[in-house]
């Protein structure tokens, strides 16, 4: 069965070497992943608490998911976790691994508008945001339970605090998060390798090649809490440059670190000593790249390679049930990685890169007319959508009508449409779609 598996696996990633997938092809993989994932729970039950790190970690890819959904069933979901979890964080209040969940529950607050969502999170987050925080980073005397002294933590802390910004409108929690982003930086951050130390234990290790220590899911970590804090600031805030310049700094590096096979592995400047791919650093990594393409941060020409050769290692890094594999297990430094390896923060990872990289497929890659479909309500809800024939001209090579084909997205579904016309000529076309409640839809007229 493995063999099998493994021939579908080649096959799949030879076909999508040369271009990225088609977008309901991805999105398929990602709803694959994403109901193994929530019927593995449900069965096997959860390794870990409902409010742990790698919990949280896998919330942000099924938020990312569900807003692409025709249904709000993965929402649901997501809820019902916030439900169980009393809506509370984990015990160690400043701790930021505990505190992750907060990204769920600030983000489903922003669409539900429910206070009890965000009362714990912002509670802890108002204690936070007065605190001095003038302790060194230095790994000793607990210092993880009260500073961001790991680089894991530009994941877990500063993103929940940045989407709590976001969801009250109040800007001092992100002004905390970025002021405590730069302080880590400055302590973690190597100039001359453009990467990021885990912690100071760190600081003098060397791999067998004599190279410097740098974890990819560390790095990835990293990347990826940039790029989510970044999607809620104004270019108007006093450090967004900062930020941009850190981002495109790590990624023309972390570019450059891509392996042959696509991914990024555990060790990023000895590579070979752990020859195997790791999908959940690379999850990460690709998920930052493709949202740096998708906001006009990074030149597609230059990174589409990267981005296909990563899409193709991770989509063929599923089995034929949905199960996500070669995720290396919970750690801090790099390690081996199996072929059953999984968890649940590499199916949040495989899903965010799911994600933009099916946005980046329609902006980049399409022959027609994309359409975009959101609602920002709290309930689901039919929505008529009507487009101006001129519009759909401007891209759709064929001017017949009655030849346009309205398909959506994500799912390859036909949706029916009207043709509205001013006399014999075409003045517009419209169709009806079910939007569930803060999902953003995608329609491609061709």
């Amino acid at each position: 069965m493995r063999k099998l598996l493994l021939l579908i696996s080649l096959s799949y990633a030879i076909a999508v070497q040369g271009q990225i997938a088609l977008p309901d092809s991805i999105y398929l993989h990602m709803k694959r992943v994403a109901d193994w994932q929530w019927k593995t729970l449900g069965t096997e039950g959860w390794k870990n608490p409902k409010k742990d790190w790698t919990s949280g970690a896998m919330y942000t890819g099924m938020m990312a998911f569900s807003g692409l959904a025709a249904t709000d069933a993965y929402y649901q979901k997501l809820i019902q976790v916030g439900e169980d979890n009393q809506w509370k964080i984990g015990h160690y209040r400043h701790f930021a691994d505990d505190y992750c969940v907060g990204q769920l529950y600030s983000q489903l607050y922003t669409i539900y508008q429910n206070p009890k969502y965000i009362a714990d999170f912002k509670s802890m987050a108002d204690s936070l945001v007065v605190l001095p925080h003038t302790e060194s980073l230095e790994w000793k005397k607990s210092i993880h339970m009260r500073e961001w002294a790991w680089c894991d933590a530009l994941f877990m802390g500063p993103p929940a605090l940045a989407y709590l910004s976001q969801a009250t409108g109040d800007a001092k929690y992100l002004d905390k998060a970025s002021a405590l982003w730069w302080k880590s930086t400055a302590y973690l951050y190597d100039q001359d390798e453009q990467l990021f130390y885990r912690d100071s234990r760190y600081f003098k290790k060397q791999k067998k090649n004599g190279a410097k220590v740098f974890w990819g899911r560390g790095n990835g970590w990293v990347i990826a809490g940039l790029v989510r804090v970044l999607s809620t600031m104004s270019t108007a805030h006093p450090d967004y440059k900062r930020f941009i310049k850190l981002y495109k700094e790590m990624s023309g590096r972390l570019a450059a670190l891509q392996q042959p096979d696509g991914t990024w592995h555990a060790s990023l400047l000895d590579p070979d000593s752990y020859p195997s791919k790791e999908t959940s650093g690379t999850g990460f990594i690709a998920y930052a790249m493709a949202w740096g393409v998708n906001n006009n941060l990074l030149p597609y020409k230059k990174y589409k390679t990267v981005l296909n050769k990563a899409w193709a290692a991770l989509s063929s890094s599923v089995h034929a049930d949905g199960k996500l594999v070669y995720v290396q297990a919970q750690g801090a430094a790099p390690d081996v990685v199996g072929y059953d390896d999984t968890d649940v923060y590499g199916v949040g990872a495989f899903l965010l890169a799911g994600t933009e990289l099916f946005k980046l497929k329609l902006q980049q890659e399409n022959n027609g007319w994309i359409s975009t479909v959101v609602n920002t309500n709290a309930t689901s809800k039919k929505q008529k959508v009507e487009i101006p024939w001129r519009s759909i001209a401007k891209k759709v090579a064929d001017q017949d009508p009655q030849k346009v084909q309205v398909k959506d997205a994500a799912t390859g579904e036909i949706i029916p449409l009207n043709v509205d016309y001013d006399g014999t000529k075409p003045k517009a076309i419209n169709f009806e779609v079910q939007l569930s409640a803060g999902a953003t839809r995608f329609f491609n007229i061709q």
